[in-house]
Parts: structure tokens; sequence; C-alpha cells
């Protein structure tokens, strides 16, 4: 039994804990969200732009946590950032108005992107670069576990024994707390392989990567704030019908997400990056087009899945990183990512009430920009090898 529970207690195994703890939650708070505030606090496309733009407001500031890092262990930040996503979901329900539901979302937003910030960091620093993308794809794959788990649960509680929402979102953020407990009382500390920068970086050969990290943000903007509210609002999809969309969604990164990851170390990450951009630009152009509702369900699901692509620029940016910077430009990253996101979706979604189609031509817009970018990934990234050029000269 000792045996068993020193092998059980590894980083990865805690990582991996937090990959499921985070999704079972968060996955609640973003399937119930454009039903709940339409119906109960009559939200438009103006609200859920403001909301959006509001959510995304504490990851802009993601880089603030390497300050904290001054006083709080990474690890143990990384939990309490968990705990205080929990708490935020379970208060969602207490306040459908227009004034509760920002303030809810972004203290569960403080919570979620700190973690998210810290747990790219710890991956970054714990698994080794040669195992990297096939863990990150494990990761992907604990996440739609706790999804698939979340959203059936959901589907189950509300349409066959009549839940409401403020018990939902109570129930599944009062899980979030108690499993958070579990591993602060379960696992030890782990120490850095390297001790970390505990100050702002920001370094000129990482451009690409920024380049790369800030059209991302922009892009997921589109797809997580309008291509969902595109299905509420235009094709009258309910609670169980975006539950099932979710579903389709999970159970295909369930299933091929760390196969997702070995073809990324197979191939490289320019490769993988580049049909990614090449097909989200099709499916955002088709979002823009479409009038049957059956085809966008199948335009939602395939948009899911290029998203898992993007390990690869996690990967491309741990190979070319000194590995003292990982944990300060993580949340440099992150809020890079950001940048776009807080002001993306209070724009758009006033461009949503003239005209939604030019959205999704905009996202569209974006994904080529980033295939433009992933065109300059060299076939094998390193320190001194971060960019490629036309003349297979190396960007030092």
């Amino acid at each position: 039994m000792i045996s068993f529970f020193k092998r059980f207690n590894q980083p990865e195994h805690l990582l991996l804990a937090m990959a499921f703890i985070m999704p079972l939650v968060f996955s609640v708070w973003m399937v119930l969200l454009n039903n709940f505030v339409i119906e109960k606090a009559n939200f438009t496309g103006v609200e859920i732009g403001i909301l959006h733009s509001l959510r995304e407001i504490p990851g802009f500031l993601a880089f603030t946590a390497i300050y904290v890092l001054l006083f709080i262990k990474e690890q143990r930040l990384a939990l309490i950032a968990l705990a205080i996503t929990s708490l935020g979901v379970l208060l969602t329900g207490f306040f459908p108005s227009v004034a509760g539901l920002y303030i809810t979302t972004i203290l569960m937003s403080v919570g979620f992107h700190y973690y998210e910030t810290l747990s790219q960091s710890l991956t970054l620093q714990w698994i080794d670069k040669d195992k990297a993308a096939h863990f990150l794809g494990k990761m992907l794959s604990m996440k739609a576990i706790a999804s698939l788990l979340a959203f059936s649960s959901i589907w189950l509680l509300m349409e066959h024994f009549n839940w409401s929402y403020q018990l939902t979102y109570t129930l599944f953020g009062g899980m979030g707390l108690l499993f958070t407990l579990i591993l602060v009382l379960s696992f030890r500390h782990f120490e850095a392989k390297v001790e970390q920068t505990k100050k702002i970086v920001i370094r000129k050969r990482y451009w690409l990567f920024y380049a790369l990290t800030f059209f991302s943000g922009a892009r997921r903007q589109i797809f997580v704030v309008f291509a969902g509210f595109l299905m509420v609002e235009k094709f009258h999809y309910s609670v169980a019908d975006i539950s099932a969309l979710f579903l389709i969604n999970y159970v295909f990164n369930w299933l091929f997400a760390a196969k997702i990851g070995k073809l990324i170390r197979k191939v490289g990450e320019r490769s993988i990056l580049r049909f990614e951009y090449i097909g989200l630009a099709i499916v955002f152009i088709c979002y823009g087009l479409v009038e049957d509702p059956n085809l966008a369900a199948a335009l939602y699901v395939i948009d899911h899945l290029f998203f898992a692509l993007a390990i690869a620029i996690k990967t491309y940016f741990q190979k070319i990183a000194q590995p003292e910077d990982i944990a300060a430009t993580a949340g440099v990253s992150f809020s890079i990512n950001h940048i776009a996101a807080v002001v993306i979706p209070a724009l758009l979604g006033i461009l949503w009430i003239v005209q939604p189609t030019w959205v999704f031509y905009i996202g569209a817009g974006f994904a080529l920009c980033s295939l433009c970018l992933a065109m300059l990934i060299p076939d094998e990234p390193a320190q001194g090898n971060e960019i490629r050029i036309a003349s297979n000269a190396q960007v030092k």
C-alpha cells in the first residue's frame, strides 16, 4: 500500500487530477450559460458580449501570477485558483441578474485564468520535452472525461429530474471545492526542476510564440462566445441540445486527444498548426453562411475538434524556451492571449446586432493570419532555432 501511494504521489498524477476537476466545474458554467442568461436575465448580444469581455479581464492580468508566486508556491497557488473557480460557479445560480452575473463571472474567471496559467507552467516544467505533447494530449483526454460526466449529469438532472439552474451550479461548484481539498491533503509539494524567474519575462526571440498566442485568443473568443450564442438565438437549441453537442465534442477529445499529442511529435508543430488554421478558416466562413440547424451543429463539433490541435503552440514554446522562463512566460502568454479577448466580445457583440455573419468572417481572417505565422515555425524548434524563413537561415 505504501509503495502504491508513493507511485501515485507523483506530479503527473496531480496535474491529471487538477485537469479533471477544472472542466468538471467550468463545463457546467459554460454549457448552461447561454440558456441561463437568456431565460433568467434577458441577455441580448450586447450583454453577453460585455460578460465575456469581463470574463477575459482576469486572463489579460494573468501575468500578475508571477508576483503572487513571490509569496505562494506555484503548486499551492494552482490549488487555490481551482478552489476560487469552484466557488464562483457555486454562486452563479444565486445571482440571476445582469450585475450579479458580471460579479460571479469575474470571481470564477480569476480562479480559472490563474489555474490555467499555472497548470501550463507546471506541466512544461515537470514533464520532459519528449513526453510533453503526448502528456498534454492525455490531459485533454482527462478534461474530456470530466466534461462528459458534467454534461451527462446536466442532461439527467435538468431534463429528467427538473433541477433548477441554481441547484445544478451549487452541486458542481461544491464538488469542485471538495475535490480540491482532497488534493491539498493527498499530494506532497513537488519542487521545480529549475528555479523560475520571479519577474515578467518578454524576450524578442519568443515573438512568434506571442503572435500565435494572440491570434489563438482572438479566434477562440469568436467560437466560445458567438458560436454557442448562434445555436441558442438563431436555431433555438435547448440546454439538452447544447449539452449533446458538448458531449459529442468531448467524446472525440477523450478518444483522440492523446493520439493528437503523438501525431504532433511525429509530424511537427508547423504541419499540425497549418492544418488547424486552414480548417478553422473554412469553418468560420461556413458559420456565416449556414441556415440549417443540423449543419450548424456539425460545424460546432468540427470547430471544437480543431482547437485540440493548439497543443502544438505549447510544445513549440517548450522547445524554444529557457527552462527558467517557463512560469513567467506562461503568465505573459495568457495576458497576450487575452488582449484581443477583452475587447473582441464587446465590440463584436455590437456588430452581432447589425450583421452576425460578419463576426464569423472576421474569425476566418484571424485564422488566415495564424496560418501565415505558423509557416514560420522551423522543422525542429529549439533554443537558437525559433523561426524559419524563406532562405532557411535561422534567426538567433
